[in-house]
């Protein structure tokens, strides 16, 4: 789940004016999408469609529904957040998902990613979403039911270390991480398409890694905190 960027460039700006304690009376008026809009995060008119419909609040524990428009991350148990909406429109943008994806999304939580891709891939595509918090996964699966993705098979939640990814669903078009790796791990490279997109944090940046065939491309993004990406201890 990840925290708010460190990262002047980045959300500094953005920040400034949610946390402002005298906005604009047109600031007042703005939701946190439109912002996001404005300010040039959310682009692809498909992922802004995304964010208008499936409603944040909806992916938050009873007593903090009412901050679901704060572009901050707010706590959902176990140690770990809904991610802030800012962070999530610019990896989504650099993810690229695209209607008919087959995609996995690792350190799934909340669900409130899931239920974003799930909805931009439509009944032609596939998520997946691993998560290896028991408790997380079924509060996961249960929001995203409230958008029937999980009852119309677009989207599919399952327990377990996503940092191996999921091989036996593998390949994928792209691969999304919510959580901070020590360095990007090879399974989640292996099981890519030719073509295919991997977001992933690592330690304090935000890494995009497109496949072309057996060589990776990289871009490094600076200046992120995150929380860890949990693994199985054997």
């Amino acid at each position: 789940m990840i925290l708010a960027p460190g990262n002047a460039e980045i959300g500094g700006e953005f920040l400034k004016d949610s946390q402002n304690s005298n906005p604009s009376p047109d600031t007042k008026k703005m939701s946190l999408v439109e912002k996001l809009i404005e300010k040039g995060y959310l682009k692809t008119p498909r992922i802004i469609s995304a964010f208008r419909k499936i409603k944040r609040s909806d992916f938050l524990p009873e007593k903090l529904k009412n901050l679901a428009e704060l572009n901050e991350p707010l706590p959902i148990g176990f140690g770990q957040t809904i991610s802030q909406p800012l962070t999530v429109a610019f990896m989504l943008e650099l993810l690229q998902p695209k209607k008919g994806d087959k995609i996995l999304d690792v350190g799934s939580g909340s669900g409130w990613t899931t239920s974003l891709l799930a909805e931009i891939v439509g009944s032609k595509g596939k998520v997946y979403a691993i998560e290896i918090i028991k408790e997380l996964k079924e509060f996961g699966e249960k929001n995203t039911k409230k958008y029937n993705f999980v009852n119309k098979g677009i989207a599919e939640f399952i327990c377990g270390d996503g940092s191996k990814g999921l091989l036996k669903k593998s390949p994928f078009d792209k691969i999304l991480v919510s959580a901070s790796a020590e360095e990007i791990p090879i399974e989640l490279k292996e099981q890519l398409k030719i073509g295919g997109r991997l977001v992933i944090p690592v330690r304090d940046s935000i890494f995009l890694i497109v496949r072309k065939n057996n060589e990776f491309e990289e871009k490094e993004f600076f200046g992120f905190c995150f929380v860890p990406l949990i693994k199985k201890r054997y």
